[in-house]
C-alpha cells in the first residue's frame, strides 16, 4: 500500500455518504402523499396544481443537473452537494415558514418547492454516483445499484413518516412537516456531502487490475471524447433522449398521482377515506 493510500478514509464512507444524500433527494418522488392535503382546505389545490408542483421539480432538477455536472467538474462533488443539501432544505423550509404569505400557497410551493427544492435535487444528485463509480471501479454495478435505491427507498421513507408509521401530516400539518424535512434534507445532505471528494488521480483500489481486453490483438476502436456542442449534432443523442423521455414520463406522471390513484379506487370499494389513505 502506498503512501496516499494510507492517508485516504475508508472508500465504504463515500457510499454512506451517497446513501445519505440520496435518501433525501428522494423526497421529489415522495410527492403524492402531500397531494390529498393540498386539495383541502386552506389550500383547495385542484389535481392540476398539485401536478403543476411535482412537474417545476423535476423540470427543474433536470435542467440544473446539467449545470451542476458541469461545475463539478471544476470545483469539485463536496460543495456541489453541500450547496444542493442547503438549497433543497431551504426551499422546503420556506415553503412551509411562508404558507400563503408573499405569492399565496399556490405560487410559494411552485417557486419553493419546485423551483427552488428541484435546483437543490439537481445539484446534489450528480455527486453520489460520479464520486462512487471513481472510488468502486471493481463495483461499479454495486454502487450505481446501492446510490440509486437510495433515491427510491428515500421516497418510500418520507411517505411512510408522513402517512401511517409517524401519521406527520395528520398530526402536524402540511406546512409543518415541509419546514421538518426541509431541515431534516438540508443536515443529512450536508453530513453526506463531507464524504463527496474524488480519489487523487491514477489511484485504484489496493489489488485490483483493470481487465485487459478480450481480445489484445484487437483493442476496440478509441471512442473520442465529445464536447456538448459535437455531441448536440450526434443522432445517437437525440435516439437515446427520446427513448428517456417517453420511458421516464409514463412512470413520473404514475409517481405523481399514486396517492391519488390508490385513496380513490379505495373508497369506490367502499373503505373510508381515512382507511383508504392508511392502505394507499
Amino acid at each position: 500500500m502506498t503512501t496516499v493510500q494510507r492517508k485516504l478514509f475508508n472508500r465504504w464512507w463515500v457510499v454512506v455518504g451517497a446513501v445519505l444524500i440520496q435518501l433525501c433527494l428522494g423526497a421529489i418522488y415522495a410527492w403524492s402523499v402531500f397531494t390529498p392535503y393540498l386539495k383541502k382546505a386552506p389550500f383547495n389545490f385542484s389535481n392540476t396544481q398539485t401536478q403543476a408542483i411535482f412537474s417545476v421539480g423535476l423540470a427543474t432538477f433536470a435542467v440544473v443537473m446539467v449545470l451542476a455536472g458541469r461545475w463539478q467538474a471544476k470545483s469539485g462533488p463536496r460543495i456541489v452537494a453541500f450547496t444542493g443539501g442547503l438549497v433543497l432544505g431551504a426551499g422546503y423550509i420556506l415553503a412551509g415558514l411562508l404558507g400563503d404569505k408573499l405569492f399565496g400557497y399556490f405560487a410559494n410551493q411552485v417557486v419553493f418547492i419546485g423551483l427552488v427544492g428541484g435546483a437543490g435535487i439537481g445539484l446534489a444528485y450528480v455527486c453520489p454516483i460520479a464520486v462512487g463509480m471513481k472510488w468502486f471501479p471493481d463495483k461499479k454495478g454495486l454502487i450505481t445499484g446501492l446510490a440509486v435505491s437510495g433515491f427510491g427507498f428515500g421516497a418510500t421513507i418520507w411517505v411512510k413518516l408522513a402517512s401511517t408509521w409517524a401519521h406527520l401530516l395528520d398530526n402536524l400539518g402540511v406546512l409543518t412537516v415541509f419546514i421538518l424535512y426541509g431541515a431534516i434534507f438540508a443536515v443529512a445532505t450536508v453530513i453526506g456531502s463531507y464524504w463527496m471528494v474524488n480519489p487523487p488521480e491514477g489511484w485504484k483500489p489496493a489489488g485490483w487490475v483493470p481487465p485487459a481486453p478480450k481480445d489484445a490483438s484487437k483493442p476496440a476502436p478509441a471512442v473520442p471524447d465529445l464536447e456538448p456542442s459535437q455531441m448536440l449534432r450526434q443522432g445517437a443523442f437525440y435516439a437515446i433522449w427520446v427513448m428517456f423521455i417517453f420511458s421516464a414520463m409514463a412512470g413520473l406522471m404514475t409517481i405523481g398521482n399514486i396517492a391519488n390513484f390508490g385513496i380513490e379506487a379505495l373508497q369506490k370499494g367502499g373503505l373510508s377515506e381515512g382507511a383508504a389513505k392508511a392502505v394507499a
